[in-house]
């Protein structure tokens, strides 16, 4: 009789041996604005893998990369409404929900992800992931690193003092600007795809950015040095819509909760390897690498970024410089 009924439900497609099958799976769009090949479509995959490895059949993992359902502010609002489901987004949405906690964006703030891991942690940075949330309609999730932002130069800068006269392409970002310009720099705005074109006729005089901006922009070819300041530490943030969110089982947030952190320690080492080779593939087209006095630039920059953070909230700044500025 236990045979017969057994034979029967595999008949009818009842009987499984996984047990988070469903007829139809839940849809789980993923966002971002980069393009295959990075560390940030290396997590996607690796979060649709775990999620299949756990429970096959359950999920549909959709990539959507290369900003294809918009830019950041523009997938924050479908998060917001409920009309897609995760993002691996950039520091948008820090901006847009809770400036005043900000302290990331901030230039020669942080060093080290040690040092901005810990201010996610500190009750400033608490309060600027509830304020978000609650404005926003996200639920955050967590960090997944990205390669340090340092310097490209025409000639070899160690301290502050050798940016005298230096012409330098920022983008145009108030915060960026007014750090830059108190450490010694004279602010260049050029529109991104024109870089290279405005080193080549001598315009600025170098720029700042991750190291994949000088390795797919072939930056050798027109520059000399890379200064490795690590001035900022720009995180992606995986957040997901809160409307979807709390409308799922327990049981699948806690996969997925799963599936994202395993999916952020894959895309931080995956680029942490990608900024190693860019650094080793420079070096190999004839650039100087550049260990500048990081401290004196810190320095320079304190005004600056004091008067920036006198505009956050109570607690901000000694939750961002600690001693750093003693």
């Amino acid at each position: 009789m236990r045979k017969q009924l057994l034979a029967t439900l595999a008949t009818l497609g009842m009987l499984t041996t996984a047990p988070f099958v469903l007829a139809n799976p839940i849809e789980i769009q993923v966002n971002n604005t980069m393009s295959e090949g990075g560390s940030e479509s290396a997590a996607v995959e690796r979060f649709a893998e775990y999620l299949e490895e756990k429970a096959p059949g359950r999920f549909e993992v959709r990539p959507f990369l290369a900003g294809s359902l918009g830019g950041e502010n523009a997938v924050l609002e479908l998060l917001n409404l409920g009309q897609t489901q995760l993002s691996i987004t950039g520091g948008n949405w820090r901006q847009q929900y809770a400036p005043e906690y900000d302290a990331i964006t901030v230039p020669f703030v942080f060093s080290t992800w040690d040092e901005v891991d810990a201010y996610m942690e500190s009750p400033s940075g608490q309060a600027l992931i509830e304020q978000a949330e609650n404005q926003g309609g996200i639920k955050y999730f967590g960090t997944q690193h990205r390669g340090p932002r340092h310097m490209t130069a025409n000639k070899a800068i160690e301290t502050p003092e050798d940016l005298d006269g230096f012409r330098m392409r920022l983008p145009a970002l108030p915060v960026w600007m007014e750090v830059w310009e108190e450490i010694g720099a004279q602010v260049v705005n050029v529109p991104a795809p024109e870089i290279y074109l405005a080193m080549q006729t001598g315009q600025v005089d170098g720029h700042e950015n991750s190291l994949s901006s000088p390795y797919t922009r072939r930056l050798w070819e027109v520059q000399d040095h890379i200064i490795m300041t690590s001035h900022v530490q720009f995180p992606w943030n995986w957040v997901a819509s809160s409307r979807w969110w709390e409308g799922l089982e327990a049981d699948d947030q806690a996969l997925i909760e799963e599936a994202i952190h395993v999916a952020r320690e894959h895309g931080s080492e995956r680029e942490r390897e990608l900024d190693e080779y860019y650094l080793e593939e420079l070096e190999k087209e004839g650039m100087t690498i550049i260990e500048p006095d990081i401290e004196a630039f810190r320095k320079a920059a304190l005004p600056a970024i004091d008067r920036v953070m006198a505009e956050m909230a109570e607690g901000v700044r000694e939750d961002a410089l600690g001693n750093q500025s003693e």
